[in-house]
């Protein structure tokens, strides 16, 4: 099928890498994201003019504020990353973490924060989040262990600790690698959630 300003969908998947979203006044999107737009949109870098007024409130994370633009006017963008797939969640009075690299695009009603966890972004409030993953997004009800490798977030939970099988790891050379600050898989250091809460997981590490 051949697309055109008419034919894209409202804010829905083109297919499972591809998301079109329909700008109607201000998105913040991760730079690097966007592949194709119609119509009448603006991409500025934020501290431009008056656009800290719009994300004064919404982005309060100086490690990743050069990570993202605001989209300004009225259009259809078309976001894609690397051939991953994308969702887009809606979200209302919302506790959602997500892993940093995976944001793709977020309401300016939902305030963006960095996680205690590194490498994560908290939002809060209600809006819409559109974010990618290596494969589908399985949902797991907390508690549980997971790889980190395998996690995209997770919603209404404490900040995960991390838990070390030294049953798995105890030989020699598992030890020695830990020493040294080899990598360790899944098997060997999980993050542990406790408490009531849903987990969302990649279906492929890599």
């Amino acid at each position: 099928m051949i697309y055109n300003y008419e034919t894209l969908p409202d804010n829905d998947n083109l297919n499972n890498y591809s998301y079109c979203l329909n700008v109607v006044n201000q998105m913040i999107i991760t730079k690097g994201k966007m592949i194709a737009y119609y119509g009448m949109l603006r991409f500025e870098a934020i501290g431009v003019n008056l656009l800290d007024l719009i994300v004064q409130e919404s982005l309060n994370t100086p490690r990743y504020g050069n990570n993202f633009v605001v989209v300004t006017g009225q259009g259809k963008l078309v976001l894609g990353d690397r051939a991953c797939e994308i969702a887009s969640y809606d979200l209302e009075d919302a506790h959602l973490t997500v892993k940093a690299s995976r944001v793709l695009a977020f309401s300016p009603s939902l305030i963006c924060q960095e996680s205690t966890l590194s490498g994560y972004l908290t939002f809060l409030g209600t809006g819409q989040l559109i974010a990618s993953s290596n494969g589908p997004v399985v949902f797991l009800e907390a508690p549980a262990k997971v790889d980190p490798d395998a996690i995209l977030g997770w919603a209404d939970l404490p900040s995960p600790s991390y838990h070390y099988d030294y049953e798995y790891i105890k030989d020699v050379f598992s030890a020695v690698g830990s020493l040294a600050g080899l990598k360790k898989s899944g098997e060997e250091r999980q993050l542990n959630f406790t408490g009531k809460g849903t987990i969302l997981i990649q279906s492929s590490e890599q």
